[in-house]
């Protein structure tokens, strides 16, 4: 039932995006015949043919999207002639002015038929096409952090669990399929860690999975375990929907990975979409199409606005008309890759253009791609998708660490400046804390720096995992890192770090045949003694200091802020 409201939702919004073009049509249409007359009496006033030829482009392109073909073949046969009075083609034919007339007494006539209250309806040629979407899937599951392991070999599976605790899953450990089937019907987990052999036989474990799988009508996000290489095994595990496997003994930061790929707690951010068009109408028509696949949009029906929509919107992708007033969709291209803020930002023209030469002249300027009016809205869900997809990519790279993925120090500073300014405006606490790791030279003179990366990637993972989304981790260089903890007290900062620091020394690190452990230092500062960014970073720095001075593997947090 849900459905079928969203459906009509937006064929009610589609219906009042119609509703309002056909509204104004009359008018513009006794703008434009001002504009042929102006023509008529001087054939080389060059200012009214432009005019008229966007008008004309325009109609035919909203009026194709909207379904209204008449008046759309109308718009194109006129829009013809136009552009031949610009010099786009050939001389226009001696009669041209009796046709550019004809064509707009023709499309008057169109819009006051569609216009009285029976012509619309009565008019069934002229339907709005319709279109269905797959809606977006969030990525969250409704186990939470908890992972379910079932293996024979109970202590292994313990000792398992324990390292999994440090990194934020609470893990429940079961020794037989039929104790693990129980617990998924009475709780279903975020994923499922499987043995796949029992003393009762070969691929118990993949047989009893896809049991549940069918049982429950969903299969689990499942990562398998075994003391076997072979394929018949890894077939098995895959066979059964298996999202990884990892012979035994498995490392737990090899299976912190694994887990953090299957059960991925938030949905990605949505696509942000500037669309540029000077009719609001179609531009609403295609947000509404973007809309429906999820994405987040934002209109700007004037080009001079596009410079401030860009800073304040920060979009993934512009979506951008051709024939617009002011400037042309190219002209504006070109403004925007002048930026260099914005030189990497893509950019696809969506008009009823189809002269090959002007498409391309357009895609000359930087542009990604160019899609003719009217789009099948699929098409539109899935080119804006890719472009944006990319962008993301781009961005990602350019703002992480490529070791961690955590941000760099670069965007970690810049997150701080804005939770400084967020905390400045709303009166709220903010928290900074700068991370050490502890005789991290010494690990990399020991053990080799392949293995210093895999002890950073740890403390990368253990933060990540256990601070919430609103707090901020960075890597600031080399084993340093920084944390920013909004609307958080210089005490439970303190709290918080201290019982990371307890997780982090319990991680288990292998270097060959050697299990080592490491630990970390931490320093934490508050916004309410330190209202500047640099007198912050300072204040958490020397308190990192003092941590490290005073022995290492502790938390220094500094003075409260007196009253």
């Amino acid at each position: 039932m849900a459905m079928n409201d969203k459906a009509i939702s937006v064929r009610e919004k589609i219906a009042r995006l119609r509703a309002s073009f056909l509204e104004q049509l009359p008018q513009r249409l006794a703008a434009a015949r001002a504009q042929c007359e102006r023509l008529l009496a001087d054939p080389a006033d060059r200012a009214a043919a432009v005019e008229l030829h966007r008008f004309l482009h325009s109609i035919k392109g909203t009026g194709r999207s909207f379904g209204f073909n008449d008046l759309a073949a109308a718009a194109a046969s006129a829009e013809e002639l136009a552009a031949q009075l610009l010099g786009a083609a050939d001389e226009p034919p001696p009669y041209w002015q009796d046709m550019l007339l004809e064509c707009l007494d023709g499309m008057t006539q169109d819009v006051a038929a569609l216009c009285t209250p029976t012509g619309a309806a009565a008019d069934t040629g002229n339907a709005m096409p319709g279109f269905e979407l797959r809606p977006a899937v969030a990525a969250t599951g409704d186990g939470g952090r908890i992972v379910y392991l079932c293996d024979d070999e109970v202590q292994q599976g313990e000792q398992i669990a324990t390292q999994l605790g440090c990194f934020g899953y609470e893990t429940v450990v079961f020794s037989a399929p039929a104790a693990l089937r129980d617990a998924v019907l009475a709780r279903r987990p975020a994923a499922v860690i499987m043995d796949v052999n029992f003393p009762e036989g070969d691929h118990v474990g993949t047989d009893a999975l896809r049991e549940i799988g069918r049982e429950t009508g969903q299969p689990l996000p499942a990562i398998f375990l075994s003391a076997r290489e072979d394929f018949a095994a890894r077939l098995a595990a895959v066979q059964c929907g298996g999202e990884a496997y990892f012979q035994k003994p498995v490392r737990a930061m090899d299976l912190v990975a694994a887990l953090d790929d299957v059960t991925r707690q938030q949905p990605p951010e949505p696509f942000r979409i500037l669309i540029v068009d000077d009719e609001p109408e179609i531009a609403g028509y295609h947000a509404i199409i973007l809309q429906e696949a999820g994405m987040v949009t934002y209109l700007v029906s004037e080009p001079q606005r596009v410079l401030g929509a860009l800073q304040e919107f920060r979009p993934d992708m512009v979506l951008m008309d051709m024939y617009m007033p002011v400037c042309s969709g190219r002209e504006l291209a070109q403004l925007i890759r002048q930026v260099p803020e914005y030189v990497g930002l893509p950019i696809v023209f969506l008009s009823s253009e189809t002269d090959r030469q002007k498409q391309f002249s357009a895609l000359r300027v930087g542009a990604e791609g160019f899609l003719t009016k009217p789009v099948v809205p699929a098409d539109l869900v899935a080119a804006v998708a890719i472009r944006a997809e990319r962008m993301r990519t781009l961005r990602s790279l350019m703002a992480r660490d490529s070791l961690t993925g955590l941000f760099n120090h670069t965007t970690t500073t810049q997150f701080l400046d804005n939770a400084i300014a967020t905390a400045k405006r709303g009166g709220s606490a903010l928290c900074f804390a700068m991370i050490d790791i502890d005789h991290f030279k010494r690990v990399n003179d020991t053990y080799g720096h392949p293995v210093g990366d895999q002890v950073i990637l740890a403390l990368a993972r253990v933060l990540q995992q256990r601070l919430r989304n609103s707090d901020v981790v960075g890597r600031y260089g080399g084993e340093e890192f920084a944390v920013i903890l909004p609307e958080v007290s210089l005490a439970k900062a303190g709290k918080l770090l201290d019982a990371l620091r307890e997780d982090f020394a319990r991680v288990v690190f292998h270097a060959g045949e050697v299990e080592f452990f490491c630990t970390f230092s931490a320093g934490v500062a508050s916004f309410g003694r330190h209202k500047r960014m640099e007198l912050l970073r300072e204040a958490a720095d020397r308190a990192l200091y003092e941590a490290k001075r005073g022995g290492r593997n502790r938390i220094v947090v500094e003075p409260e802020a007196s009253p």
